[in-house]
C-alpha cells in the first residue's frame, strides 16, 4: 500500500490529493492498547475521541488525543460491558453506549446506557439512565439461521430517539438490515420496526458495523467494512428514505466504528489484526 500522510492533529485536517489505492485522504494509528475498538464519537469542544472496546474488555470509555495518545479512562461503575459496539451523543453531549452487540442472536438483556456531559471529566462515574429493550419481530432465542437479523453494531440519537441498524448474520448474507426506533427514556422500550434497508451482496460489504449522525442533523452514515453508505436530504422524512450514496473506500478491513468530525469529515477505525488494522482513517465526504 503506499504511504499515506500521517494525521497529527484532529483540529487541522490539511488537503491532500486522495490515493489510488483508497478513498482516505489521511490516516493516524491507534494506540497498541486500544485493539478492538467498536466505537467512538468526536468531541469538538476537546478534540478528542471517545472510544469504546466491546465484549471481553473493560467497562471503559478511553478518551484520546490529538496525537493519538490515551489522555485517561473513565470507568463507568453501574455498568457492564456484555458486549458494547457503538457510542453516540445528544445535542447537549451527554454520551449513550450501545450494550447490544448479539452476534448468535440469543440475548434477553440489550441496553443502551447514558453519560451525562458534566461527568466526562471525571475517571469513575455512574451511567444517569439505563434504557433496557426488545424486539418484537424476535421470537426464537437464539433466531433461526435464516432470521439472524437481530444483532446491533451502530445507533445514533435524534430528536430524544435512539435509531438502530441491525447487522445481517444469516447464514446466507442477503443484505438486509433492519431498522429500530426506541425512545430516550429510562427503563424497559419496545424497539419498533421503522423499515428495511438493503446494505450489499455480501457480508464484507454489507454488514452494518457503526453508524453516525452529523451534528446538524442532515447527514447520517452506515458503515461496513469496505464501504460508507451516505444518507442525506430526508429533511422530515426518516432517514433511510432520503438520498442515498454508497462509497466505496477502496480498502477492506475490520472496520467497526464511524463518526463526524466536522459535516463534512469523518473518521473511521479498524480493529488491530496482527500486523494490519488498529487505524483511524480520514474521509472527506464532499
Amino acid at each position: 500500500m503506499k504511504t499515506i500522510i500521517l494525521l497529527m492533529a484532529f483540529a487541522t485536517i490539511t488537503s491532500c490529493q486522495k490515493t489510488s489505492e483508497t478513498a482516505f485522504t489521511q490516516q493516524f494509528e491507534l494506540p497498541k492498547t486500544l485493539k478492538e475498538i467498536s466505537g467512538f464519537i468526536y468531541d469538538n469542544n476537546n478534540k478528542t475521541l471517545f472510544c469504546l472496546e466491546d465484549s471481553g474488555n473493560d467497562n471503559t470509555i478511553i478518551v484520546i488525543d490529538s496525537a493519538a495518545k490515551i489522555q485517561k479512562e473513565i470507568t463507568i461503575t453501574n455498568a457492564t460491558n456484555v458486549d458494547w459496539e457503538d457510542i453516540t451523543k445528544d445535542k447537549s453531549n451527554n454520551l449513550y453506549i450501545g450494550d447490544f452487540g448479539n452476534n448468535d442472536n440469543n440475548r434477553r438483556d440489550l441496553c443502551i446506557y447514558k453519560i451525562n456531559a458534566a461527568d466526562l471529566t471525571n475517571t469513575n462515574c455512574n451511567s444517569s439512565q439505563k434504557t433496557t429493550f426488545n424486539y418484537p419481530e424476535q421470537t426464537d432465542f437464539p433466531a433461526k439461521k435464516k432470521s439472524k437479523l437481530f444483532d446491533v453494531e451502530g445507533f445514533f440519537e435524534l430528536d430524544n430517539h435512539f435509531y438502530l441498524i441491525t447487522k445481517n448474520r444469516n447464514k446466507n448474507f442477503d443484505g438486509r438490515a433492519l431498522i429500530y426506533k426506541i425512545p430516550n427514556q429510562a427503563g424497559e422500550q419496545t424497539a419498533v420496526l421503522i423499515g428495511e434497508i438493503n446494505t450489499g451482496t455480501n457480508f464484507e460489504n454489507g454488514a452494518i458495523t457503526s453508524a453516525a449522525i452529523s451534528t446538524d442533523g442532515k447527514k447520517v452514515v452506515l458503515l461496513t467494512h469496505s464501504k460508507v453508505i451516505l444518507f442525506t436530504d430526508f429533511a422530515t422524512k426518516p432517514f433511510f428514505e432520503g438520498t442515498r450514496t454508497d462509497i466505496s473506500l477502496n480498502h477492506v478491513s475490520q472496520k467497526e466504528s464511524v463518526c463526524f468530525k466536522d459535516e463534512q469529515t469523518l473518521f473511521i477505525a479498524d480493529e488491530q489484526d496482527k500486523k494490519t488494522g488498529g487505524m483511524v482513517y480520514v474521509l472527506n465526504l464532499f
